[in-house]
């Protein structure tokens, strides 16, 4: 067992009483104190209230009444899902001063309810949008496999607490790949489920038609559990699934015999500078999947050009319109990066944003047909590793393909897997993608994949004085 447990490990030591849910937070806590002055990934910690839920689960496990695999377990959410007792400022200084939340969004409220112990609030690009940015209440988080190197975003803190062993799990929200991003560059698994099956009550929104709530963790297995633990109907939220949840745990050890895997190849040419590494990841995953039982082929898209241009119009539009207001009154309040691509959805019209909707739906259904001869979906995560933080530039995501936003579009579910380490000893990553409802099977191929790949080992991240 690495130093830090993976939930699904922690959950058995709980069980056989090797491992307490009181000694794994004095670990976790141990190791907020330590790395997070050089990783920045934590905004609040609830240090008191965290001991003593991390005490009522002791007692629980010890009476045989634990309330499932998530009770005791540390977690943490990103700064713009609501935690009771604790502000949402989605690291802005428009929210600034916030008043506490008075009650927990939905994914909090439901992983408490099943006993999950939260650390407390975790650093988000400004309203899961603009970063890295250096102009913020908060500095941006580093990525713990090299803290001068980017960790994606937005849900950059969550990944980079669960890389670094603050926390075992965490919630993320994805509208153009802010989870999967910052799974791939740290080396998690991260799940965009399908979109509705976690309901988004409590969080701030980014674009309404575009967000998913999801999990961060190390394994897909945590994955399954956790979104175990959070997805179902929600009446207060209008675009909530409101079928009920299926079971993402119990078919995790199925495998891939028979499941058909398609690889759209032209999306990983032209404009997308993957690297060596990426492409040996997409081919290793292919012939590994292949010598579990599942037949990969290829298969044709619609250029992910397409998915991208209207992804990006929509995101804009509906960005603009929920901060809108804000904007008038305030605007010097946001950081610059935040602000100038706020301000470019004020240039988005009606009629782009209905011709993108249009597109949107044109795309769904090509995609459709083309998965009616292939479950699954595989294409690379990231174009390669991490770079440089101060090399990000802020509308390279305007200029080039995004081969994570077509699933938002889309709604379907979406995984990124770690698949080794590239040229510069830090993570690469592929993505598994299966037809809306279908999270379960997602899960189990990434599952399988995992287990014959083996595990990442944990980045150590010395505890110095972090890059400015």
């Amino acid at each position: 067992m690495r130093g830090v447990p993976t939930i699904a490990e922690a959950a058995r030591g709980f069980a056989a009483g090797s491992l307490s849910p009181v000694e794994l937070l004095r670990t976790c806590l141990e190791r907020v104190k330590r790395l997070n002055p050089v990783l920045h990934a934590f905004v609040a910690v609830c240090e008191d209230d965290a001991m003593a839920e991390a005490k009522a689960s002791e007692r629980r496990w010890r009476r045989g009444e634990a309330l499932g695999p998530l009770d005791g377990i540390p977690i943490a959410h990103k700064d713009i899902i609501d935690v009771a007792g604790l502000p949402t400022t989605a690291c802005s200084r428009v929210l600034a001063g916030s008043p506490p939340a008075a009650a927990d969004a939905v994914i909090a409220a439901r992983w408490r309810m099943r006993g999950a112990v939260c650390l407390g609030k975790l650093t988000t690009h400004e309203f899961a949008w603009g970063g890295p940015s250096f102009d913020l209440p908060t500095p941006p988080a580093r990525n713990p496999w090299d803290r001068a190197r980017f960790t994606s975003g937005s849900s950059s803190g969550t990944a980079a607490a669960i890389a670094a062993g603050m926390i075992l799990g965490g919630s993320g929200s994805d509208t153009g790949g802010s989870i999967r991003g910052p799974a791939a560059l740290c080396g998690l698994t991260g799940l965009k489920p399908t979109y509705g099956l976690v309901p988004h009550t409590g969080a701030f929104p980014l674009a309404w038609s575009l967000d998913h709530l999801g999990p961060l963790a190390r394994t897909a297995e945590d994955c399954a559990l956790l979104l175990a633990g959070c997805a179902g109907p929600d009446a207060s939220d209008p675009a909530s699934d409101p079928r009920p949840p299926g079971a993402f745990v119990s078919g995790l050890g199925d495998g891939v015999r028979g499941v058909r895997i398609g690889i759209p190849r032209a999306w990983h040419d032209g404009a997308l500078p993957l690297t060596p590494a990426t492409r040996e990841a997409i081919e290793d995953a292919a012939d590994t999947l292949h010598a579990l039982g599942a037949e990969p082929r290829a298969i044709d898209l619609p250029p992910i050009q397409d998915f991208t241009d209207a992804g990006m119009i929509i995101l804009l539009g509906e960005a603009f319109a929920v901060h809108a207001r804000w904007l008038r009154e305030q605007r010097e309040a946001y950081g610059e990066i935040l602000r100038e691509r706020l301000l470019l959805g004020a240039l988005v019209s009606a009629e782009d944003y209905l011709a993108a909707q249009r597109r949107r739906r044109a795309l769904a259904a090509a995609m459709a047909e083309a998965m009616r001869e292939t479950d699954l979906v595989l294409t690379a995560a990231a174009v390669g590793e991490a770079p440089p933080i101060d090399s990000v530039d802020r509308w390279t995501g305007f200029r080039l393909p995004n081969l994570l936003l077509p699933f938002n579009l889309t709604g379907q579910p979406a995984i990124s897997v770690p698949a080794g380490l590239g040229a510069g000893g830090l993570p690469v990553a592929i993505q598994l993608a299966g037809r809306p409802g279908e999270d379960a099977l997602v899960l189990r191929a990434a599952h399988s994949y995992e287990r014959a790949r083996g595990p990442l080992p944990m980045p150590a991240v010395p505890a110095t004085e972090a890059p400015a």
